[in-house]
């Protein structure tokens, strides 16, 4: 098949990219290489991709609305995988106009792509940060989700409700995904697994937030890119006798699924799995608790499991010392 992946150059999007060319699809990769994060790391990760055949990459900015269109009318794909936006609970306290555009009004042309062509099937990266004020744990995807606590959150939201709108007016099957704290090799240098190692390798101090009270349902990247290849392919069907008690799913060929390891971590324990990768004990500079952040995530994947069978199951452990690895071999420290 012919799919489309937006965000392509980006960390899971290049996982994606990869695993479905190895398994014999074609896929066209969408990105706008914006400097959110060092671009050179996009490009690298874009270069490995650009060996393969079947691989073509479009620049192109999702809030181009005449550039998606004519994307789509050239192109025909079978399916989308939307995981391409303005990342960052942080950054959207200082520059909430980028996810208007990048997560609302990109979005939103990704919707109308698949409405004018057929797309068999929409996949899309939610957040775990939609649960927002939730205190009830672990995180479910039948609870309401009303009270996010950053602009990021807000939007991907959104987007869960845009694709229910689209779902429901036009039959197009989308699935959301709602992915918790993702890391690994190669993973976003905005990201605390990134920001620690770096620190530490460096000599200098690691920031601690809200003095190391917070816990993670950290989520290794094959983990997460297993869950979106095993979804991609069971495209929703509408249920006729959807109770309207059930979030996650829809009259509409609607669905919602949580992606996360299901066993979160302290974040103290995280850095002393990165200390004992390195073999180097951190300078911790401990901070209260940002802006827009929550204390903790807790997945439950039950409807994950019980869908496409998977359930991500990576040790913190193994999945940091992988990340360590590649770091120093990227980086050559």
């Amino acid at each position: 098949m012919k799919f489309l992946v937006t965000g392509a150059a980006g960390f899971i999007g290049f996982y994606v990219c990869q695993r479905l060319l190895d398994s014999g699809h074609q896929v066209v990769g969408l990105d706008n290489l914006n400097d959110y994060y060092d671009v050179q790391l996009k490009l690298d990760r874009l270069a490995q991709l650009e060996t393969e055949a079947d691989f073509h990459f479009e620049k192109l900015d999702l809030a181009d609305r005449e550039g998606v269109a004519a994307l789509f009318a050239r192109e025909k794909f079978n399916r989308v995988i939307h995981l391409g936006a303005q990342a960052g609970v942080r950054y959207s306290l200082e520059n909430p106009m980028a996810y208007a555009d990048s997560n609302l009004i990109g979005t939103l042309t990704i919707l109308e792509g698949c409405r004018h062509h057929q797309v068999e099937h929409l996949v899309y990266a939610s957040s775990s940060s939609v649960y927002g004020m939730n205190s009830k744990m672990p995180f479910s995807t039948q609870d309401r989700v009303d009270h996010p606590v950053s602009l990021y959150a807000a939007t991907k939201k959104s987007n869960e409700l845009m694709a229910h709108t689209y779902s429901h007016l036009y039959g197009i099957p989308t699935t959301g995904l709602r992915f918790f704290t993702v890391y690994g090799p190669w993973g976003r240098p905005d990201m605390a697994m990134f920001l620690f190692t770096k620190a530490i390798a460096e000599g200098k101090p690691i920031k601690v937030f809200n003095h190391g009270q917070m816990q993670r349902d950290f989520t290794y990247i094959d983990d997460i890119v297993e869950g979106i290849l095993r979804i991609q392919d069971k495209p929703p069907v509408a249920n006729k006798d959807w109770p309207g008690t059930n979030a996650s799913s829809s009259s509409a060929p609607y669905k919602v699924f949580n992606i996360g390891n299901n066993q979160p971590v302290k974040l103290m324990t995280f850095i002393q799995a990165i200390e004992q990768a390195m073999g180097v004990e951190a300078v911790k500079e401990f901070l209260p608790m940002q802006d827009g952040d929550v204390p903790a995530t807790f997945a439950d994947i039950d409807d994950l499991q019980q869908a496409v069978g998977f359930k991500p199951a990576t040790p913190i452990e193994l999945g940091v010392q992988r990340f360590v690895d590649w770091y120093r071999s990227y980086y050559q420290c």
